[in-house]
C-alpha cells in the first residue's frame, strides 16, 4: 500500500507541476490522487519519510488550488461575453418587424427562450472545477471569481442596452421628450432583464454550482445585485424627481410594468440569499406608488391655488377645466393601478374609497376655482355663462368616457357569448363607480340652474321693456300730469261758462270756439303722449335688445347642443312676450311717420338674431 501511494504521489506531482489548461481531466485526477495520498499519510505513522511526503503533498495541493482558481477564472472570463441585443431579441416571441420587437410589449402568454450566456461546451468544465474547489477548501475564492466576472459581464450587457446607474438630478435635467422616451426604453429593458437575463444567470449559476444550494443562491445574488440596482436606479430617480401633473401617467405606466413583473422577480430571486434583491424590487414598486399618489395630491392643491384672475374674456371653457377633464378621463384608464395605490376596498358599506375621494376631490377643486373665477367678471351674466360652459364640459367629458366604457363592455359581452364565457354578462361601469350614479344628474341640474339664472340676469331688462309696466311708468305719470292739467282747465272753464249761462243766459260765439279749441288741444296732447310713450317703449326695447345681442355676440358656448338649448330657452320666453307687445302697442305706432324706425324687428327677425348669439367659437 505504501508503494502504491508513493507511485500515485509521484505521478500526480508530475501533472500538478504542469498547467491545468493542458488537460483539466488529468489535472483533476491528479488532485484526487494527492488527496488520497494525503489521507493515507495522515492516518499512517510511517516516520520522517511519511512526514516529508505529507508536507510535499500539502504543497502540491496548495499549488493545485491556485492553478484551478486560475483555470476557473480564465475559462469563465474567456466565455463570459456581453449578450448582444440581436441575440436577446431572437429570444423574444417573433414579431412582424424589427421595430415591433424593439418597441412593443411582449405577450405575457408567449414562451420565451433564454439566451445562452456561456458556450455549453465549457459549462461542465467550470462545474467540475467548482466542485473540486470544495475538496481543496478554496471555494470562497471560486465564488468571488464567479461573482466578479459574471457581475461585470451582466453590467456590460445592460450597458449595451443603455442601462446605467442614474440619479434624480440627472433625470430632472433631461428634456420632457427625452425623459418619456427613456421611460419607454427602461420599461423594455426591465422586461428583458427580468424575463431573460436574470433567469439565464440563475440557470447558469445552478449548472456550475450544481448541488450546492447555499452557494448557488449566494453567487446568483452577488452576481446580479449591482446590475439590478443600476436597472432600478432609473425608476427610483423618476419617483424622486420634481413632480408635475402629467408625470403621474409615466409613474403609473412604470408602476404597472414593475407590478406585472413582481411575481417573476420573486421567482427568479427566490431564497434567503436573494432577499435584498427582492426587497429592492418591491421598494421600487412602493416608491412609484407613493410618487403617483403625491403627484395627484399636489395637482389637486395646485388647482385650488390657481390664480383666480386668469379668466377668459368670452366665458369660454377655461384651459384648466379642459385639462382636468381630460386628465380625469385618462386617469380612469388606470383604475386598477390606482385602486391598488389608494388601497381601495370593496366592502359595500357605501363609504367612498380612496380613489373615488381623490377623483371627487379633483373635480371639487376645479369647481371651487371656477366659482372664484366667475366672481371676477364685471358682467354677472358672463360669469354665469362661464360657470355653465365649464361645468358642462366636465359632465360631457365624463359622459363620453362612460359611453365608451359601456361600448367596450357590450362588445366584450358579445364576444363572450360566442365563446360561452358567461362571466362577462355582469355589466358594470367602472367609470360610474368612480363618480357615483347620481353625479352626472346632479351636475346637469347645476348646468340647468345656471341657464335659468343666465336668462334672468342677461335678459331681465329686455323683458321689462315688453311688460305693461316696466319702463312706461314714468311716461304714464307724465301723461297723467298733462291730462290733469288740461282737465283742470276744462273744469274751470265749465264752471265759468255755467255761471255765465245761469247769470246771463247767453254765450258768445268766440267763447264757444275757445272752449272747443281747448278740448281739441287736450285730445291732441293725449294722442301725442300715447304715441310718444309707445315710441319710447319700442326704442327702449330695441336699445336693450341690441346691446345684449351685440355684447353676447362675442361670448362663446363651444358646445353646440348647449348653445342651441340656451338660445331656445331664451326664445321661448322672449318671442311670446314680444308678440304680445306687438299686438298691444304695435297698432299705435305703425301708422306714424318712420314707423319702421321704431318697429325694427318682426318676431322672425328677432328669432334669427338670437340664432347668431354665442357663435364666436362654434365648431364649423
Amino acid at each position: 500500500m505504501l508503494m502504491f501511494h508513493r507511485s500515485s504521489f509521484v505521478q500526480a506531482e508530475s501533472v500538478i507541476l504542469e498547467s491545468a489548461s493542458k488537460g483539466v481531466t488529468a489535472y483533476l485526477d491528479a488532485v484526487d490522487n494527492l488527496k488520497s495520498a494525503e489521507d493515507f499519510f495522515t492516518s499512517k505513522r510511517i516516520g520522517k519519510a511519511g512526514d516529508d511526503a505529507l508536507k510535499r503533498v500539502d504543497e502540491l495541493l496548495r499549488k493545485a488550488a491556485a492553478e484551478l482558481e486560475n483555470e476557473f477564472s480564465r475559462v469563465l472570463s474567456e466565455c463570459s461575453k456581453p449578450v448582444e441585443l440581436e441575440q436577446l431579441l431572437k429570444c423574444l416571441p417573433s414579431r412582424s418587424s424589427a421595430k415591433d420587437s424593439a418597441e412593443s410589449q411582449p405577450n405575457p402568454g408567449a414562451v420565451l427562450s433564454l439566451p445562452t450566456l456561456i458556450d455549453p461546451r465549457y459549462v461542465p468544465r467550470l462545474s467540475k472545477l467548482a466542485q473540486k474547489s470544495v475538496q481543496l477548501g478554496c471555494h470562497k475564492q471560486f465564488v468571488k471569481i464567479y461573482r466578479d466576472t459574471r457581475s461585470s459581464t451582466l453590467e456590460l450587457t445592460l450597458k449595451q442596452l443603455g442601462v446605467e446607474y442614474v440619479t434624480a438630478e440627472e433625470v430632472q435635467t433631461a428634456q420632457a421628450e427625452s425623459r418619456d422616451a427613456k421611460i419607454t426604453h427602461w420599461i423594455r429593458c426591465l422586461q428583458i432583464a427580468v424575463k431573460l437575463l436574470f433567469p439565464s444567470e440563475r440557470a447558469l449559476c445552478d449548472q456550475i454550482f450544481e448541488g450546492k444550494h447555499a452557494w448557488k443562491d449566494h453567487c446568483f445574488a452577488a452576481a446580479t445585485s449591482k446590475s439590478l440596482l443600476n436597472l432600478l436606479s432609473f425608476g427610483q430617480a423618476i419617483s424622486k424627481s420634481k413632480t408635475s401633473p402629467d408625470k403621474v401617467f409615466l409613474l403609473l405606466d412604470m408602476f404597472d410594468r414593475t407590478l406585472e413583473l413582481q411575481s417573476e422577480v420573486e421567482a427568479v430571486f427566490a431564497g434567503d440569499e436573494c432577499a435584498e434583491n427582492r426587497k429592492s424590487a418591491s421598494t421600487l414598486v412602493k416608491c412609484l406608488a407613493q410618487a403617483a399618489k403625491k403627484t395627484l395630491i399636489d395637482f389637486k392643491d395646485s388647482i385650488v391655488k390657481e390664480s383666480p384672475k386668469n379668466t377668459s374674456t368670452d366665458g369660454d371653457v377655461h384651459p384648466l377645466t379642459s385639462y382636468v377633464g381630460n386628465y380625469i378621463k385618462y386617469l380612469m384608464d388606470y383604475q386598477s393601478s390606482l385602486k391598488l395605490i389608494f388601497q381601495e376596498s370593496s366592502n359595500g358599506d357605501g363609504t367612498k374609497s380612496g380613489l373615488v375621494s381623490e377623483i371627487s376631490g379633483l373635480i371639487h377643486a376645479v369647481e371651487t376655482n371656477l366659482d372664484v373665477k366667475a366672481k371676477q367678471y364685471k358682467d354677472h351674466a358672463l360669469g354665469i355663462l362661464f360657470l355653465m360652459n365649464n361645468i358642462n364640459y366636465i359632465v360631457r367629458s365624463i359622459r363620453r368616457y362612460i359611453k365608451s366604457i359601456q361600448l367596450r363592455e357590450t362588445q366584450e359581452i358579445e364576444i363572450s357569448l360566442i365563446g360561452w364565457n358567461n362571466h362577462f354578462l355582469v355589466l358594470s361601469s367602472e367609470a360610474k363607480d368612480l363618480v357615483g350614479d347620481d353625479w352626472i344628474q346632479r351636475r346637469r341640474r347645476t348646468v340647468q340652474q345656471h341657464a335659468t339664472q343666465y336668462k334672468r340676469v342677461a335678459w331681465g331688462k329686455v323683458l321689462d321693456c315688453l311688460s305693461a309696466q316696466g319702463l312706461t311708468s314714468s311716461v304714464g305719470s307724465a301723461t297723467e300730469g298733462i291730462a290733469g292739467s288740461v282737465g283742470s282747465i276744462g273744469s274751470h272753464s265749465s264752471t265759468t261758462s255755467t255761471s255765465v249761462i245761469k247769470a246771463r243766459l247767453e254765450l258768445s260765439f268766440n267763447a264757444m270756439c275757445t272752449l272747443l279749441c281747448l278740448f281739441w288741444c287736450f285730445f291732441l296732447a293725449i294722442s301725442f303722449m300715447v304715441l310718444l310713450s309707445n315710441i319710447i317703449r319700442f326704442k327702449s326695447f330695441n336699445k336693450q335688445f341690441e346691446e345684449v345681442c351685440q355684447t353676447q355676440m362675442n361670448w362663446a358656448i363651444p358646445d353646440k347642443e348647449l348653445r342651441d338649448n340656451l338660445i331656445l330657452a331664451v326664445a321661448e320666453v322672449l318671442l311670446p312676450a314680444y308678440r304680445s307687445f306687438l299686438k298691444r302697442f304695435g297698432p299705435l305706432v305703425e301708422n306714424s311717420h318712420h314707423a319702421s324706425k321704431y318697429m325694427k324687428y318682426t318676431p322672425e327677425a328677432l328669432e334669427q338674431t338670437l340664432g347668431n348669439l354665442f357663435a364666436k367659437k362654434l365648431p364649423q
